[in-house]
């Protein structure tokens, strides 16, 4: 917890002085305050929490019997102050009743008065333990832990000490956002047939027991337009070859099952003459059409009782579910029989009659690029996925049309996932994130690239833990790599280490120095064609950790290029047996 103490608040650059008579006299005696564990390196968590669990070793005659000891941990980055953190307070002997005093009689408010210690003897030597929490500033990567020590009430002046208590150093992070490996999808264009079916009904009225098509008859007209427009565009298509074109028209199950399936044909052939009058057919098109009928039986009019609360729908369902056997002559036999007959014929005999159509038909493939180029222009409803796929790549060079095919092909084939991967990648490529989530927003599955890719858009989004969870489940080696920087980036340093391991490279090194595998990182890095800042500077801890002084310098000065990474090394603890070094200095300033 961070305090204010006013009385001892140091500007910057007063950390580490040693000038005042106090301190003089106390280093002079080989009197000095230590801390221990020592060395003791803290490593912030994922939340840049540390935890300092710390021992201060006073020696005997350090204090006075007449004084309070106060001592401040301080996180200092270079020569600056960046945190303050809760003092220790001690008070020998004569100053506790001197301040107990103070406060009885003169109601003196002493502001460490909750957090202050008292000594019995200030001649001897003793310890304090020291635990506290606090979260270390985003932008530090790599600082010091030093308390500051003040002796006040002395009677002759203040002095201040300063005692090294611990390096805080973050293992070097994974840029993730740039070193996230993201994968363009190619498809091999193969040529597949491209076969379409289609199918329709019209609902139609006909008068009792005929066959011909009236179109004043309740909505006839608009039905048979309706079929019209669905069937010309196929059936007069120049790109299109019809495969077969069936019609079938069904009558009501009232009466006999032969009458009604000669009666249902007749419907369904003047269905075909209203379509033969209408649209130009090719002679090779109009000997595939057939006409046919199909039974309605009884279901619908079971159907409609059941919808209407009929209290006999389950005996006419009992019936239709009993007497499966040959047509529905009779099942009409025992549904004639029973007492609600004349409330079926009256009240759900359908009186619409439908005719039913399917249709294939196969398109002409495009197999020629100049011939798919041209042809995109003028008709991409006749592409297949494959073809369009193909266009997309012939648009390599022009972001823009690229873009534009992809999104034709999320138009007629949303589910493919080529056109989301790589649309959402070109939308990346823009800075665009939200539109790169909303062309993967429309898959209902995702293959391992694109599973991939959509943990990318996370990623932008800094939802880490969201792309977590979506790379867990992609089986790809850039998935895994990318799991191991974001693993790197919670600090994880196992897992990350376990999965980065293999791609040896930069950020495998770096994992392996955060287990301190250093032999391994070293090695990483000889064979790694890398000279990037970041890579020397691992280059350089991989060195200093290994005790190689000479390769430390020669990489650490092309290294501290990069000013956050010379702002590092100036308080890197990997560094300090080697700073008394005038290399050090140099490579600093270079």
């Amino acid at each position: 917890m961070k305090q204010s103490v006013t009385h001892i608040l140091l500007a910057a650059g007063v950390v580490g002085l040693l000038g005042a008579c106090a301190a003089s006299r106390q280093s002079e005696a080989g009197r000095v305050i230590t801390a221990t564990p020592s060395p003791c390196v803290l490593t912030p968590d994922s939340a840049n929490r540390i935890d300092m669990d710390l021992t201060f070793h006073v020696p005997a005659r350090y204090l006075s019997k007449r004084a309070r000891l106060i001592i401040v941990p301080q996180l200092v980055t270079g020569d600056t102050v960046r945190d303050e953190y809760t003092p220790l307070v001690v008070d020998a002997p004569v100053y506790g009743k001197k301040t107990t005093r103070r406060e009885v009689l003169d109601g003196y408010a002493d502001p460490y008065r909750d957090s202050r210690r008292s000594l019995d003897d200030s001649r001897s030597a003793f310890t304090l333990s020291y635990k506290e929490s606090a979260v270390v500033p985003e932008d530090i990567r790599a600082a010091r832990i030093r308390a500051v020590v003040t002796e006040d009430g002395c009677g002759e002046c203040s002095g201040i000490d300063t005692v090294d208590v611990a390096a805080v150093s973050l293992p070097i992070e994974p840029d993730v956002k740039k070193d996230f490996k993201l994968v363009w999808m190619e498809p091999e264009f193969v040529v597949r047939p491209k076969i379409r079916e289609g199918r329709g009904e019209a609902h139609l009225q006909f008068a009792i027991n005929q066959y011909l098509i009236d179109p004043a008859l309740g909505n006839n007209r608009a039905e048979l337009d309706s079929m019209v427009a669905t069937l010309q565009p196929v059936l007069e298509d120049s790109l299109a070859t019809v495969t077969s074109l069936d019609i079938y028209g069904m009558a009501s199950a009232d009466g006999s099952y032969a009458y009604n399936a000669a009666l249902a044909r007749n419907r369904a052939a003047s269905a075909r003459r209203w379509l033969q009058e209408r649209v130009d057919i090719r002679p090779q098109v109009e000997r595939l059409i057939s006409v046919g009928s199909r039974p309605e039986g009884w279901w619908p009019v079971y159907e409609a009782m059941r919808a209407d609360g009929h209290p006999d729908s389950l005996e006419v369902k009992r019936i239709i579910e009993t007497y499966t056997e040959g047509n529905d002559d009779v099942q009409e036999r025992y549904i004639r029989a029973l007492p609600c007959w004349n409330d079926i014929r009256t009240n759900y005999l359908q009186k619409d009659r439908k005719v039913e159509y399917t249709y294939t038909y196969t398109l002409r493939s495009f197999t020629d690029d100049a011939e798919l180029l041209d042809m995109y222009t003028r008709r991409p409803d006749a592409f297949n996925e494959d073809e369009l796929l193909r266009v997309a790549v012939l648009m390599k060079g022009d972001e823009e049309r690229m873009m534009e095919v992809y999104r034709t092909i999320q138009h007629y084939f949303p589910q493919n996932q080529v056109a989301a991967n790589n649309l959402a990648l070109l939308y990346m490529r823009r800075g665009e994130t939200d539109k790169a989530r909303q062309a993967l927003d429309v898959l209902e599955s995702y293959d391992p690239e694109v599973l991939n890719t959509l943990a990318a858009c996370y990623v932008y989004a800094d939802d880490y833990e969201r792309a977590v969870e979506l790379l867990r489940d992609a089986e790809l080696p850039q998935a895994r790599y990318n799991l191991g920087l974001l693993k790197a980036k919670q600090r994880k340093l196992d897992e990350a280490y376990a999965l980065l391991r293999p791609y040896a490279d930069v950020n495998s090194a770096i994992a392996a120095l955060s287990v301190n595998r250093n032999e391994e990182a070293r090695d990483i890095m000889l064979r790694a064609d890398d000279n990037s800042p970041v890579a020397e500077y691992v280059r350089s801890l991989a060195a200093a950790r290994l005790g190689d002084a000479d390769a430390l310098f020669l990489h650490l000065a092309p290294a501290c290029a990069d000013p956050r990474l010379k702002a590092r090394a100036g308080d890197e603890a990997d560094f300090d047996p080697y700073r008394a070094d005038p290399r050090f200095d140099a490579a600093l300033k270079n």
